[in-house]
């Protein structure tokens, strides 16, 4: 089978695509025919640095592959799984203790990461719908409430645009920041209020909010604190650490200031299948591209213009 393979951190160029030996799923695995993957910022923040490569993917084995979401048939299926059969549609971000090895076209996942995929939802949709949208469910699901008031920032990008969504659908008023192009388009996803980040300070114009949901970090995390209320939470996607100055203030004002690592889990993989069924979640996938353009897609992410979700096809 091919894989894009990186045997050293570094540029786009450094992801090359090779023939490697398929894998055999192992007790309580399946493996995967690859129909459509999914990338995030993670995909490309990892890429250039060695020392993050370790860190991320928790180990120093080179090479790797890279990629969490993945969207497919099931192929095989390893000894003790019960749950999924050879032909089944699935789709998750897989994580093993580290990475995922999801730019293949085959892929070995633990059964317990995965879902069925909906009738009527493809595999490209599915695929979206995986590392952004679990993030979004694992930060808000637990932390907000119906009638809260809660700002999504860059509710264009993947995290965002799910988190609108998913912050409307368990009962909150939300606001969120984007620029004056994407303004249409996070408010037909159910957003109350727009902020243009580019003309308008949100911290001027918002104040009292129960809980914010930070994908910048740096200034605006810093500013967030100024608009959420005594007792009201912020959760940093970005910001392994907060400066003591930060985390003492929220410390004296009861503010819940955390990190939060996404986890994969196929008990939320559900309730997300379970939301596209019904249609309450709906992608926005902005652009598809073949596999053999992976590293194109790279690029077009880095370059950070992406509105929603880009997606690899097989």
């Amino acid at each position: 089978m091919k894989a894009y393979l990186l045997h050293q951190a570094g540029g786009i160029k450094n992801l090359q695509l090779e023939d490697i030996l398929r894998p055999t799923p192992a007790a309580g695995e399946v493996l995967i025919e690859t129909k459509a993957l999914s990338l995030n910022p993670v995909d490309f923040k990892v890429r250039p640095s060695e020392e993050v490569l370790t860190m991320i993917l928790g180990t120093d084995e080179r090479p790797v592959i890279l990629g969490w979401d993945v969207a497919g048939v099931v192929a095989e299926c390893g000894e003790g799984v019960t749950e999924f059969a050879v032909g089944d549609r699935v789709f998750g971000m897989i994580r093993f203790p580290g990475h995922g090895k999801a730019y293949a076209e085959s892929v070995v996942s633990p059964a317990d990461q995965l879902s069925l995929i909906p009738e009527g939802v493809s595999f490209e949709a599915a695929a979206a719908t995986t590392l952004a949208a679990l993030t979004a469910w694992q930060v808000l699901s637990p932390r907000v409430n119906a009638g809260d008031r809660v700002l999504i920032h860059a509710g264009s990008g993947g995290v965002g645009h799910y988190a609108i969504q998913l912050a409307k659908h368990l009962g909150a008023y939300v606001i969120t920041t984007s620029s004056a192009k994407n303004r249409d388009f996070v408010l037909s996803l159910g957003a109350d209020e727009h902020v243009d980040y580019r003309e308008t300070r949100f911290e001027d114009v918002l104040s009292d909010l129960d809980f914010v949901l930070d994908g910048m970090g740096g200034d605006v995390l810093a500013n967030s604190m100024k608009v959420v209320k005594d007792g009201g939470g912020i959760v940093s996607l970005p910001t392994h650490e907060f400066e003591p100055a930060m985390a003492a203030e929220a410390e004296a004002r009861d503010i819940r200031l955390e990190f939060v690592l996404v986890a994969s889990n196929g008990d939320d993989m559900k309730q997300l299948a379970s939301l596209l069924k019904d249609g309450t979640l709906k992608v926005h996938v902005s652009r598809t591209l073949p596999f053999s353009e992976l590293p194109e897609a790279h690029r077009l992410l880095e370059s950070g213009r992406t509105v929603g979700k880009l997606v690899v096809i097989l």
